[in-house]
């Protein structure tokens, strides 16, 4: 090997060493963080529909059937779940950390239980689960899709955020993008910037 070849070995083998020491930084303990709720500002949500479908349900746990004027002035998320979905089940402390600590503020977690399979069906059952679960918002039970169809949902889990005036601003289907999910709430209630924030997992 000619001198100036082992000198660029060399050099390589340094970039390296260094590339490596970068990676290694960006993989530690300090900087993977779980990122927190997104500040947003109410214009930075476009309106997506200009009204939310009422609410057809065959029963409701923990409410009284709520319809359209029950809703009007509050911010509403609408959650499609059913309890034999794993990705529903992981999304579930989020649900429980946002209305434990918006509920006061004005918003509504109205829950659209669709079943998927039969024994997700019984009503039974779904009662059993959201006591289990510990559960306090209200759930509409929707097992003949009605609701689900309605608002034209493909997919479990899927959220709706509708603001004070009924329009939907936000949606997001599936597990993750909670930070930005809570910030869309917390700017449609108009929470203070340096308000707390829900008390979600890490």
């Amino acid at each position: 090997m000619s001198a100036g070849t082992a000198r660029i070995a060399l050099l390589l083998l340094a970039v390296l060493a260094v590339g490596g020491v970068l990676v290694s930084r960006g993989a530690s303990e300090e900087d993977i963080v779980q990122p927190g709720p997104s500040v947003v500002a109410p214009e930075d949500l476009p309106v997506l529909t200009e009204s939310a479908p009422p609410v057809e349900a065959t029963g409701w746990l923990n409410s009284e059937p709520l319809a359209p004027a029950d809703l009007q002035g509050k911010v509403v998320l609408y959650d499609f779940w059913t309890f034999g979905c794993y990705n529903c089940e992981n999304t579930l402390p989020w649900l429980k950390a946002w209305h434990a600590r918006y509920a006061t503020d004005g918003l509504v977690l109205l829950s659209v239980h669709t079943p998927e399979f039969d024994y997700e069906a019984d009503p039974d059952n779904v009662a059993a689960y959201v006591a289990d679960e510990g559960i306090e918002y209200p759930v509409a039970l929707d097992p003949e899709k009605t609701t689900w169809r309605a608002f034209e949902n493909r997919a479990w889990p899927a959220f709706y955020l509708h603001d004070q005036q009924g329009r939907r601003r936000y949606r997001h289907i599936g597990e993750g993008r909670y930070a930005e999910t809570e910030g869309a709430i917390r700017a449609l209630l108009n929470v203070e910037p340096d308000a707390p924030f829900a008390d979600t997992p890490t």
